[in-house]
């Protein structure tokens, strides 16, 4: 069974390790299993081991980097997937990949003189989206060392409207992403096109994001030959768990005729579950934004509902729960026309406007990423 490393490694007991899951000879290459223990992956994967839900990835931290393939499987995408790929916290370019060998381009690596440097990757795509990961080849000489993760952990749910759907680089450009950035934190984005927060048919999805959630796999199970059932996901696998979770959802919805009450009582128990497992971390609800029109006119939904909902939970005892003010935030400039949601720079304006409204609250970045870079 695939498990994620906790990564409280005893020193003296790493060269066995590194030695122990990857093979090379003094004129080869590395080839690294998925199965060592200094791969970090991130999001959600199952057991093959292989991705789902937009963002999942992994991370490494690796010596006398010079070159990098990844050996996928027959779950991978076919034809391709597109993956984000960063070499020592540079901007993400976009890869396609395919079952077999690919070799990774590494952009912002040539002539760094760094003597370690860390690929972060990532799926791109709220579909097509499984890269199946069977092993990694790196150049001679090149080993893998501790990646250590940041202390500062997102959790963001949502729909379309977080996701990155319609963007040129998908999730990699949405709001959360730029945010979770932004703080130099990990960041897992949990966000469904089309979903409603109800379990309910909508757009193709056949459970809602309060089922799927907490599931390994996304809505595209339903289609997929090779793998068409759900696994619970083991939030332990979350390393670290998230410090901060944020939720923005309800349009699918409200274009289903969830009534108000519905909607009430479906969102209060999503969070009464979250609770159950992330028991003191804030929860950030947002409100709509609305759908802008050419006109300038901005149609709401469920409104007053969300203040209800995080009232309802104050009342309760939940004294980290907080209501996020979008109304505003959001104008026909910042959407495609066809469809309006959020073009690339309309993402990058919501994610100003919450990093704004974190600082505002408290919340800094953290001073560098923890891996030396």
């Amino acid at each position: 069974m695939f498990l994620r490393t906790k990564f409280t490694l005893v020193l003296f007991l790493l060269p066995a390790l590194i030695l122990g899951a990857a093979t090379s000879s003094p004129s080869a290459e590395v080839t690294i299993s998925h199965t060592h223990p200094l791969i970090y992956y991130h999001g959600r994967w199952d057991e093959s081991p292989g991705t789902w839900w937009a963002g999942s990835g992994l991370k490494l931290h690796i010596q006398n980097l010079q070159s990098l393939s990844l050996n996928l499987g027959s779950h991978t995408t076919a034809p391709l997937a597109s993956i984000g790929v960063s070499v020592d916290y540079n901007p993400f370019v976009t890869v396609n990949v395919s079952s077999g060998t690919n070799s990774i381009p590494l952009p912002g690596l040539s002539g760094n003189g760094k003597a370690s440097s860390v690929v972060r990757i990532n799926v791109e795509g709220w579909q097509n989206n499984r890269i199946n990961l069977e092993s990694i080849t790196l150049n001679r000489g090149a080993g893998l060392v501790p990646y250590t993760p940041q202390k500062l952990a997102f959790q963001f749910i949502g729909d379309s409207l977080s996701a990155g759907q319609y963007l040129p680089q998908g999730v990699d450009q949405a709001w959360p992403f730029l945010v979770g950035e932004h703080f130099k934190a990990e960041h897992r984005v949990n966000a469904q096109p089309g979903a409603a927060l109800t379990d309910i048919l909508s757009y193709g999805n056949v459970h809602g994001v309060s089922f799927q959630f907490f599931r390994t796999e996304d809505t595209g199970y339903y289609y997929t030959s090779d793998h068409n059932f759900t696994t619970p996901w083991n939030f332990v696998r979350d390393v670290p768990a998230p410090t901060h979770i944020v939720i923005h959802i309800g349009a699918n919805d409200a274009s289903q005729g969830v009534t108000n009450d519905q909607f009430v009582e479906v969102y209060s128990n999503f969070i009464a579950r979250l609770r159950t497992t992330f028991k003191k971390q804030p929860i950030f609800v947002f409100t709509p934004w609305g759908w802008p029109s050419a006109d300038g006119s901005i149609s709401y939904y469920y409104t007053g509902l969300y203040q209800e909902i995080v009232n309802n939970r104050t009342a309760s005892g939940d004294k980290n729960i907080h209501l996020v003010d979008t109304t505003g935030w959001v104008t026909f400039a910042d959407v495609f026309p066809d469809n309006v949601h959020p073009d690339v720079g309309g993402h990058q304006k919501i994610a100003g406007e919450f990093i704004s409204w974190l600082s505002s609250w408290g919340l800094q970045p953290e001073n560098k990423w923890a891996n030396g870079v």
